[in-house]
């Protein structure tokens, strides 16, 4: 009988559990909803509702088993959004549910932390962005408020971490997950007794660290029912979905990858020892790549989510039409290079045109819908250049290649304009569900169907379209240069 690996996927908008063959192929998948909670006990707060999502994790589990034929579940590991976790007691129970990174009742702390540890020496550390959903935010939050909480605690628990204890009994941390906490120092890989004391928690508040690919233990009866599968199988560590995402792509080292969706990450896996942490104001996360000895720097913007907004307002009419964005991209390729003046400008990098405000210039009485669609493709191409030159400082490295993954890699004018601006290839892989597929990587050894995540590696098809720089390239660098003029002025890139 084969073997496959089942990966639990917890999202914000979905949870999912999806059956993983030997080969990365995806066996079998079930989705259901997800959603945040109002907190009870905090007005206006938001929280996961753990015991919700673990049910719907099992009923899609179930539906998947009941799909496969001739295949048995050889390994099962658990992905998670990034940041979250909560207070737990020795027997498993929460102490207080998990605030959710979309809460904002941590801004007050963000905004405060220099009475604790000064913000840019955080920084400095952590290698994070600070933003109020970060974990260190939510311990101050407890500590300030909630003291009771953390007095009878047994450990902090990250979320995937959260399911992995529901499956085994197990506490542990995995890395990937603590590099997303804003309490680790991003050189040495572990959590940073420098920050934990300044907050006043101290440095016993996680449970152990591990490694992804590390076999926390196996499932126990009660959760192998819940799910469908067999008791007895090694349950592996994951942990933080981004992660996950950039090792599916097939990305190698200082090989930066583009995930395109409603917003952009521009990631690269970059040596611990060569990065240059730069200052805040530059947006780079470094994070930790699940692979030890390797940091994920990374920027992000709003890109589809922009995209979404011009098409609703000026192709409302087609809102039904399945070719909608067909024609979209057959009238703005209809377009020369600069679209005859119009562009976008943000008013800033960090997250694009939002929050941020942004502008649309060279409007004229005859501007059309095209005009202004392909100067979104456009000013998009040039955020992941200006990108690209921000990790490439920040890492030490020259790429020769930009590799894409995600629904943004469907549009080929978007991917031909990138190479056109980019002045390199880009290249469009045809793996999908990168998530999963990184995350079922690291647990086919558990499963028995390699003997190392390398070999694992080798098994799966990566298959990329190449789009080269062409005809727009030489109008595409004086254009980026006005862009770049037009909206920092002031950078030294």
């Amino acid at each position: 009988m084969d073997k496959a690996v089942l990966v639990l996927d917890c999202g914000a908008t979905n949870v999912r559990a999806v059956a993983v063959g030997a080969n990365g192929s995806l066996l079998a998948s079930r989705s259901l909803p997800n959603m945040v909670r109002p907190d009870p006990d905090f007005e206006g707060g938001l929280i996961w509702d753990v015991e919700e999502i673990w049910q719907k994790l099992c009923a899609c589990s179930r539906h998947v088993i009941s799909s496969l034929q001739d295949t048995a579940i050889g390994a099962v590991t658990a992905t998670t959004f990034g940041v979250d976790g909560a207070p737990m007691l020795k027997n498993g129970t929460l102490c207080h549910p998990v605030i959710s990174w979309q809460c904002s009742r941590t801004v007050p702390v963000m905004n405060a932390i220099g009475k604790y540890i000064d913000p840019a020496g955080l920084s400095a550390i952590t290698g994070l962005q600070p933003y109020h959903y970060n974990t260190i935010n939510k311990l101050v939050w407890f500590r300030e408020n909630r003291w009771d909480v953390l007095r009878v605690m047994k450990s902090y628990v990250m979320m995937p971490s959260i399911f992995l204890h529901r499956m085994t009994g197990e506490f542990v941390t995995d890395t990937t997950m603590a590099g997303t906490t804003m309490l680790t120092n991003v050189k040495s890989r572990k959590f940073s007794d420098i920050i934990l004391e300044a907050i006043g928690i101290g440095t016993k508040i996680f449970p152990p660290l591990v490694e992804p690919g590390t076999v926390v233990g196996k499932i126990r009866a009660s959760a192998a029912k819940d799910l469908g599968i067999d008791p007895g199988i090694p349950v592996v560590a994951t942990g933080h979905d981004t992660q996950f995402a950039v090792f599916g792509s097939g990305a190698g080292i200082n090989e930066p990858v583009l995930s395109s969706g409603t917003w952009e990450i521009l990631m690269s896996r970059t040596p611990a020892e060569s990065i240059n942490i730069p200052p805040v104001s530059e947006g780079v996360t470094c994070e930790f790549d699940a692979v030890p000895g390797l940091i994920d720097l990374g920027v992000q913007w709003v890109a589809s989510g922009v995209l979404e907004w011009i098409t609703a307002l000026f192709y409302g009419e087609y809102k039904d039409s399945p070719s909608r964005y067909q024609l979209m991209i057959e009238e703005a390729q209809a377009i020369p290079a600069g679209c005859c003046g119009v562009t976008m400008l943000p008013e800033l990098f960090d997250g694009g045109f939002i929050p941020s405000k942004g502008c649309i210039n060279g409007l004229r009485h005859d501007t059309s819908r095209a005009q202004i669609y392909r100067a979104a493709l456009e000013a998009l191409a040039y955020y992941t250049r200006t990108g690209l030159e921000i990790l490439k400082k920040a890492g030490a490295f020259t790429p020769g290649s930009l590799l894409g993954v995600g629904g943004g890699t469907k549009n080929r004018l978007w991917n031909q304009i990138r190479a056109d601006v980019l002045q390199m290839p880009f290249k469009v892989s045809n793996r999908s569900e990168t998530t999963v597929l990184g995350a079922a990587l690291f647990a086919m050894p558990a499963a028995g169907l390699y003997h190392s995540v390398e070999e694992a590696v080798l098994s799966v098809e990566n298959r990329v379209e190449t789009f080269l720089p062409g005809a727009g390239t030489g109008a595409y660098q004086q254009l980026y240069s006005d862009f770049r003029a037009n909206w920092l002025p002031e950078s030294n890139l």
